[in-house]
């Protein structure tokens, strides 16, 4: 597994202090420990590159739901996540003096049940969508649809809408493309439309330089995301097509970015397997493989490698 960390001094740091928690426990069998050990070292390469965390006591909640987000997208289970969570929240009760304390699955306003199996369509319907919008609009949440926006029609995670900064809005607006840091440090630049652009230009106006554009000042970011999940999760029974049971999430907004992008690219004309690694690119997958979990909701005869 190290062999894949960009951030290796880092990790190993935060392995030594998982270490000593570990030499000092005695609960648990030989295979639970065992389990939970693995579990959080793998927690602790995420936390070196995506945060490049250096002490384990300042871990938090948007540590927990970036960490479930990212591992949603790779395809883990429900129960593999369940259990990583267990793992992280077991090591955290052992540290002598944590700065935070985390939040229970249900307070992290991710739905650990709705994983990403590549079977299950997670798409938004138009008509879904803009219900949704009109949500967000009776409520003067521009900041919301801006959100929403940006993970429909450009195909963000949540967590990189709530990184953008004037500057980086700025140059979107001057080149009709967005550059994003995603994970792992890996940068992509993806084009945006005119309405991404026109609620971009409304939230600038709004923020002041140099802050982000989908934070208040006085607010955390998790705090902020949280608050745009909690909105999805409040309305979407009330936006959701008659007899539909596809889940609505934000992290389902990809899903649809991506199946109408290589619907776009196939049919202009571009071969499956290269309109696959477009998407694939797009989206900032390292793996192309996990592209096809996106790509769920396209019938098998359109997808490549079906």
């Amino acid at each position: 597994m190290a062999k894949s960390i960009q951030n290796l001094g880092l990790y190993l740091t935060l392995v030594g202090q998982l270490d000593k928690l570990a030499r000092h426990n005695r609960q648990g069998s030989f295979r639970t420990k065992e389990r939970y050990y693995e579990a959080f070292k793998r927690f602790c390469a995420y936390l070196a590159d995506e945060y490049h965390l250096q002490k384990l006591e300042n871990i938090s909640g948007k540590h927990l739901t970036s960490y479930v987000l990212w591992m949603q997208e790779s395809g883990k289970s429900a129960s593999t996540i369940k259990t990583d969570l267990a793992a992280i929240r077991f090591f955290h009760d052992k540290m002598s003096r944590p700065k935070y304390q985390l939040p229970s699955n249900e307070e992290l306003a991710v739905e650990l049940e709705r994983r990403c199996f590549g079977g299950v369509d997670r798409t938004w319907s138009n008509i879904e969508f803009n219900k949704m919008l009109g949500k967000a609009l009776a409520e003067d949440r521009y900041d919301f649809i801006l959100a929403l926006y940006l993970g429909r029609y450009a195909g963000l995670r949540i967590h990189e809408c709530f990184r953008i900064d004037t500057a980086t809005a700025e140059r979107a607006l001057r080149e009709n493309a967005i550059t994003i840091k995603g994970k792992g440090g890996k940068v992509r630049t993806v084009p945006i439309n005119e309405q991404i652009a026109v609620a971009m230009r409304k939230q600038l106006d709004r923020t002041f330089r140099g802050q982000k554009l989908l934070v208040p000042d006085d607010m955390h970011t998790d705090r902020a995301i949280n608050l745009l999940q909690l909105f999805i999760m409040k309305h979407r029974d009330e936006v959701r097509d008659a007899g539909s049971d596809r889940p609505l999430t934000f992290h389902g907004l990809r899903h649809t970015y991506a199946a109408e992008k290589y619907r776009e690219l196939t049919g202009n004309g571009m071969s499956a397997l290269d309109a696959h690694f477009a998407v694939s690119r797009l989206l900032g997958h390292e793996r192309a493989d996990v592209t096809n979990i996106y790509l769920a909701s396209l019938p098998k005869g359109e997808r490549h490698g079906k």
